[in-house]
């Protein structure tokens, strides 16, 4: 089975990526985003967000034609729909922009094309988008009506990939293969093989989207056993990084590291997937991603204690006289992400606290829209070192650089162990 062209839905964190490895097969990619700007960058041969080598994969690819976007779907052998998929209140899953990309690509649909959802999902929303499919394109048979012999080929394959690794892990990573009937399945396999050197795991559609959300799930337990750990150590005046060190010495215990809390559209999200497929059954999983939640908070009582300590030793001085400073606003180390980012919340909770914010966030180059005070400012490492309470919230490398001032600074609040 031979795709000679592919449309990708969603020209994000890993939209993007995929259609510049496709591209980079010579396949003929279609890449779709709503954003005139994503587009109109791409087609430069630019690309829009921090990843490392992407930039000469997508120049490469535009400058051979086999890379392209528009705000518009064209036709193709193939579709992947790669867009957001948030929640709702009470953490319900948002479909909203799968079920537009459904819209957005139902009036090209050809007998013999394959469809597939890589955006994570609940557990039957690629059901979900073959019965959109179906209402939109009553012309053509879907794998729910006519299984083997439809028109139609529908699968769930999730990403499982680490950014800034993530041209690497979309080459040599497994990947799980979903389809709605085996040859649903069997398309996607031959679509995946074009680039990827790990097996190709095959299963239903369901348990694909379990699938991921269940490593997801897995990585947020492991972190909240990090992140209580953390907060109970400083009730019993230890040293979590050291404890840590220690446990970690027996062979079968490995320990996460503690941080400023989860983030990241996946692992601080997708675990609520699971809770609100099945609340009652679903109790570790809650209260992992309840933990992490509340770690953000945690970090922002040990700032304001710091700030309460200023006052003391500045009696006369306002609040707008402290000087603070946030070291990472990324929700990981190295990257420009910002998606549910604890370290951004953090930091945007101080900016109401009326004292000077200094931002030391070395991936990015102007501060999110969220930040409108005059008092907050982007930063470089070493301004930072002039704040009277710095707090370190991401561990990027770019960091290790000011460790020893670090070190002899008298008020560092440190939640991801940058100086253990």
């Amino acid at each position: 089975m031979m795709f000679k062209t592919l449309s990708v839905i969603g020209l994000g964190y890993i939209g993007l990526p995929t259609a510049a490895v496709f591209a980079s097969r010579k396949v003929r990619v279609y890449g779709v985003d709503v954003n005139e700007n994503t587009v109109s960058t791409i087609n430069r041969g630019g690309i829009h967000i921090v990843e490392p080598d992407l930039d000469i994969i997508v120049r490469a690819a535009v400058t051979e034609g086999y890379l392209s976007a528009s705000t518009k779907v064209s036709a193709a052998d193939a579709f992947i729909i790669a867009v957001p998929t948030p929640f709702k209140e009470n953490h319900v899953a948002d479909l909203t922009y799968i079920e537009k990309a459904c819209q957005a690509l139902a009036p090209v649909l050809e007998q013999g094309n394959l469809v597939i959802l890589e955006s994570t999902s609940p557990v039957g929303a690629t059901e979900k988008i073959a019965e959109w499919l179906a209402i939109a394109r009553p012309d053509l048979t879907f794998p729910q009506s006519h299984g083997e012999s439809s028109d139609i080929r529908i699968a769930h394959c999730p990403e499982r990939v680490l950014p800034g690794h993530v041209l690497r892990e979309l080459v040599q990573n497994d990947r799980v293969i979903g389809g709605m009937t085996p040859a649903c399945s069997a398309a996607a396999v031959a679509l995946y093989k074009t680039f990827v050197k790990g097996d190709c795991v095959i299963t239903n559609s369901r348990t694909a989207e379990m699938a991921k959300l269940t490593e997801n799930s897995f990585r947020d337990v492991n972190i909240a056993f990090a992140n209580e750990l953390s907060m109970i150590c400083d009730k019993l005046d230890i040293n979590v990084w050291e404890l840590i060190s220690l446990a970690n010495r027996h062979p079968r215990v490995n320990i996460l590291q503690p941080g400023a809390g989860v983030g990241g559209h996946c692992i601080a999200v997708d675990p609520w997937f699971i809770v609100d497929s099945c609340p009652d059954q679903a109790r570790i999983i809650r209260m992992a991603r309840e933990v992490n939640d509340s770690k953000p908070e945690w970090v922002l009582d040990k700032v304001k204690q710091q700030l309460d300590v200023w006052h003391k030793a500045n009696p006369d001085a306002g609040r707008s006289h402290a000087k603070v400073a946030v070291l990472g606003l990324a929700f990981k180390p190295d990257i420009d992400d910002l998606r549910e980012s604890p370290a951004l919340d953090i930091a945007l909770e101080l900016a109401d606290t009326g004292c000077q914010l200094l931002i030391v966030e070395p991936n990015i180059t102007a501060l999110p829209k969220q930040f409108s005070q005059p008092e907050v400012v982007l930063t470089d490492v070493r301004s930072a070192l002039d704040a009277d309470i710095i707090c370190v919230l991401v561990r990027h490398s770019a960091f290790s650089v000011i460790k020893p001032e670090l070190a002899n600074h008298n008020a560092v609040v440190d939640a991801v162990g940058l100086l253990r």
